[in-house]
């Protein structure tokens, strides 16, 4: 049952991970896990110049994320389950884009340490728009740190996302593309996702929205 895993969500920036991710756990009744970005005092000056702030930001989701994954392991006796709007995982993905080769060496010894002690989940939803979805919803939203991140960089996000989530064998995975999808607006987005969801037991499943199959 869904309602007994840890379900975590990835995606690029602005794709809708914790719109999904608040809505599941509503529905599952269980634990929501979200992370704390704007927390990271770097992030705005990282995204005004990549190259020259990349190496601070990086480390400190690193550690935030850890610290927060850490806390994972203890029981919630309240909920059924846990949803998670981040993988872990996601931290290397963009140090790989941002780090030069020798803060990513130095990066890989302190995140090899970390992730062994960080729980694995039972399944992951792998959210996909194109960039210039992406663009527009980042733009909706308006976070004044956002303001400044390019479609080059965004595209190069995507980009790698893709790639790892291709190869990507940890666990039971749904690939979504949310280009046509309103989880929150649309009841029968939700329902029909809901449905496949419990379905998927092992494997990887390449998730067809409903208004493509009708």
């Amino acid at each position: 049952m869904l309602s007994n895993k840890y379900i975590a969500i990835e995606g690029p920036i602005g794709v809708g991970k914790t719109s999904l991710a608040e809505i599941l756990a509503h529905k599952l009744g269980a634990r929501i896990v979200k992370e704390q970005a704007e927390e990271n005092p770097f992030l705005s000056d990282f995204y005004q110049d990549v190259r020259r702030h990349a190496f601070q930001t990086q480390l400190f989701f690193l550690l935030s994320r850890y610290r927060q994954q850490r806390d994972l392991h203890q029981t919630d006796l309240f909920h059924k389950g846990m949803v998670s709007d981040y993988l872990f995982v996601k931290d290397r993905i963009f140090a790989n884009l941002t780090l030069d080769d020798n803060e990513l060496k130095l990066y890989e010894q302190i995140h090899s340490t970390l992730d062994a002690n960080v729980l694995k989940p039972d399944m992951v939803l792998y959210l996909q728009a194109n960039t210039d979805t992406l663009l527009k919803r980042i733009g909706l939203r308006g976070r004044k740190y956002e303001r400044h991140i390019t479609e080059e960089y965004l595209g190069e996000i995507n980009q790698a996302y893709n790639y790892y989530f291709f190869h990507y064998q940890e666990t039971p995975l749904m690939v979504v593309n949310t280009n046509e999808i309103d989880f929150v607006h649309r009841d029968a987005d939700l329902d029909d996702l809901l449905e496949h969801l419990e379905a998927t037991k092992h494997g990887t499943l390449y998730y067809q929205p409903i208004s493509i199959r009708k």
